[in-house]
């Protein structure tokens, strides 16, 4: 098997599928590895640290995509360039982040051409499954990213310092979401030196919260019914949604710094930050919404874009694991080759869909879909 890794062509993407750490046990798989020329240059990774780990340089990416068996991706398909649904060799396989739930049309025609597609936001969340769950990877770096955000953009220390002209108190910070994304800004916001308050629906991430240094807020709005049998967020009940809209409205009037979080697979991002919330804010505070480019969790957010209005500052990043390639890539890659060789033996697609791992990420294979909620 060959197996494509094409340059990312969706705007602003500089992350890479692989990198060259994981190809030696990918061609000890059995595997063939083709990376476009290039590929690499915005992970900073060269053709030649590619050819060094045993992969082939392909210098274009018709022939690429023509030589390949599979093609490796980081984005999905559908909102890039169209000729990328053309290159794709009927009765080949695909893998990336296609995001079945958004991408409908993208799905149909992968079954059309006998595409054996596989989605790695569809990883189930189980404990033999973790190495290979990029959305957590991912999500990691963009809690990350999203304080320091925070902490560039305030204007004020985060840390209580004490200096010659006074004592000053440190930040207060509040995280809306405790998962992987909410627990690493907590723990980056408070090795800054802010204090933290962090809000969950889930009841289970208490501890967590806690064991990073954070006050746990929502006991009053806790939801037992907030997550799916796979680990995700689910939409809360109307009775839930009053009560975490009070808990929200208290404590962003009294923070220094908010960083929002939740999200829904495949549905618009919750509405916990309403425009009279940001209106009683203290002046000068920063709001960075990590869920911009699902609509936002607070109602005046503006995806990719900085606006200031009612004196607060607001921030809506998208796709934030990308403004950090290196470490970002070598996560991905890292995830990838993991499920690859859970699906490779002997060279070739080992497809066995009693295993819920292969079962879950399968979208399309022998013309069918496999996930019937991913085409509606």
């Amino acid at each position: 098997m060959r197996i494509g890794v094409p340059i990312e062509v969706f705007p602003g993407e500089n992350r890479v599928a692989l990198v060259p750490d994981v190809i030696p046990s990918l061609i000890q798989a059995g595997v063939e590895i083709l990376i476009q020329k290039g590929a690499g240059e915005n992970a900073h990774i060269s053709d030649a640290a590619f050819t060094g780990s045993g992969a082939i340089i392909i210098d274009t990416v018709e022939n690429l995509w023509e030589q390949s068996n599979m093609i490796l991706k980081v984005q999905t398909l559908s909102s890039l360039d169209p000729s990328e649904t053309d290159l794709i060799q009927p009765g080949s396989a695909l893998i990336g982040l296609l995001q079945p739930l958004v991408n409908p049309g993208l799905i149909q025609i992968l079954a059309e051409k006998h595409i054996t597609s596989f989605s790695l936001d569809a990883i189930p969340r189980i404990a033999r499954a973790q190495k290979m769950d990029p959305l957590s990877s991912m999500a990691s770096i963009s809690g990350y990213k999203a304080s320091l955000i925070a902490a560039a953009t305030i204007g004020k220390f985060l840390p209580m310092m004490m200096t010659a002209a006074q004592t000053i108190p440190p930040a207060k910070g509040v995280i809306l979401g405790a998962g992987v994304a909410g627990l690493q800004a907590i723990a980056t916001a408070r090795r800054l030196g802010a204090v933290v308050k962090a809000f969950d629906v889930r009841e289970a991430v208490k501890e967590q919260v806690e064991s990073l240094g954070a006050t746990f807020v929502g006991a009053g709005a806790v939801d037992r019914q907030a997550e799916d049998a796979r680990g995700y967020a689910r939409e809360l009940s109307s009775e839930s949604q009053q009560r975490q809209h009070e808990i929200v409205a208290t404590l962003v009037r009294e923070a220094d710094f908010v960083i929002t979080t939740a999200l829904i697979p495949g549905k618009p991002a919750p509405l916990l930050i309403t425009e009279e919330m940001v209106q009683q804010m203290r002046p000068g505070a920063v709001i960075v919404d990590i869920a911009a480019e699902a609509g936002g969790n607070c109602s005046l957010t503006q995806p990719n874009a900085i606006i200031e209005t009612h004196g607060i500052t607001i921030h809506g990043p998208v796709n934030l694991p990308s403004s950090m390639p290196i470490h970002a890539s070598q996560m991905y890659a890292r995830n990838l080759s993991s499920f690859l060789l859970h699906i490779l033996e002997g060279g070739n697609l080992k497809l066995d869909f009693s295993d819920i791992i292969t079962r879950e990420c399968c979208l399309t294979h022998d013309g069918e879909l496999l996930q019937k909620e991913s085409a509606s």
